[in-house]
């Protein structure tokens, strides 16, 4: 007997990228960095220019999330806690860090259950980047 696996048109899309499409990682890269903009605690940690970071975090988001690697055929493995430890990164960095992820979220309008998936991603891995005792 053949058996044949036919996808359905409402089956859910497998990846946060595939539901959300590439422009909400653009979305929120550029959202985050312009509340990093203003912080005055954060922004030294930055370079003047934001352009970079930006195009930085959108494809590494956009690669993490199930898009494409352009971030890793442009950067190589994305290595963020190597990349990070050039900054003191301690609990409020990193809590400052989330809040304006968390902001960046909700101005990029990301919906449920998108929203609570990627909250967990962030809240793990900016615990993760902590590299230094208060």
């Amino acid at each position: 007997m053949l058996l044949r696996y036919l996808p359905s048109m409402e089956q859910p899309a497998t990846t946060i990228y595939a539901a959300l499409g590439e422009q909400a990682f653009w979305r929120i890269a550029r959202a985050f960095y312009a509340r990093i903009d203003r912080d005055p605690f954060l922004r030294p940690m930055f370079p003047a220019d934001l352009e970079e970071p930006i195009r930085n975090q959108a494809e590494f988001l956009i690669q993490y999330f199930g898009g494409p690697h352009d971030y890793s055929a442009r950067k190589g493995h994305p290595r963020l806690r190597m990349r990070h430890m050039p900054y003191a990164i301690g609990v409020r960095e990193r809590n400052a860090w989330l809040a304006h992820m968390e902001g960046a979220l909700a101005d990029a309008g990301i919906p449920e259950p998108h929203l609570s998936q990627m909250r967990e991603y962030f809240g793990r891995t900016a615990t993760f980047m902590i590299n230094r005792d208060e």
